[in-house]
């Protein structure tokens, strides 16, 4: 019995003194600051990417205004769109409070704007002619019906999540022109409430 004790007194010596060895940092952390949103901007008339995105945003409108699932299916990633993501995306199109039933479905005049991240004006020529020259590019596009278009588009990328009593719908385009085709793919994110 006592070398019982004694055992169990210096396991738990041990693991005290193992604890106390545990190394801490000798700089003090401060928690980090969440970065700030990056502003959106329209894309440029003149970037190669404009035309593009303009192609890929009515191509996805018309699909998404069918509401055919076997048109806007392939859009959203075809075989890889998961199951809870076609349901997701059925309910957003078919609910009417959802932004995208009055941004396209609408009869009234449809405005549409295509965004990408607002370049700072620090960057150089160089790099925006990397941009430009580059094989991948995103951009959010958006719509939006009735009046002038003007001043209802998100301003940063979260302001693109699709809540009910957005003034418009977005979608985010992927393009990609690697390979022998250009391809994109389009993310439709919607915010659930916690």
């Amino acid at each position: 019995m006592r070398a019982l004790l004694i055992s169990s007194a210096l396991a738990a010596a041990f693991a005290l003194s193992a604890a106390a060895a545990a190394p801490t940092s000798l700089l003090p952390v401060a928690p980090e600051a969440p970065a700030p949103a990056a502003a959106l901007a329209p894309l440029a008339k003149e970037s190669v990417w404009t035309p593009r995105f303009e192609a890929a945003a009515g191509e996805l409108a018309d699909a998404l205004r069918s509401g055919d699932e076997a048109r806007w299916g392939p859009l959203l990633g075809g075989k890889w769109l998961a199951a809870a993501d076609r349901e997701r995306i059925k309910r957003l199109l078919g609910d009417r409070d959802s932004p995208f039933r009055h941004a396209l479905l609408s009869k009234g005049f449809r405005h549409r704007a295509i965004l990408g991240w607002d370049a700072s004006a620090s960057m150089s020529a160089a790099d925006r002619a990397a941009i430009e020259a580059g094989q991948e590019a995103e951009a959010l596009v958006c719509w939006s019906a009735g009046g002038s278009g003007e001043g209802v588009w998100p301003t940063t990328a979260r302001e693109a999540d699709n809540r009910p009593g957005r003034p418009y719908a977005c979608a985010r385009i992927a393009y990609s022109i690697r390979g022998d085709a250009p391809t994109w793919r389009a993310f439709i994110e919607r915010h659930e409430p916690a």
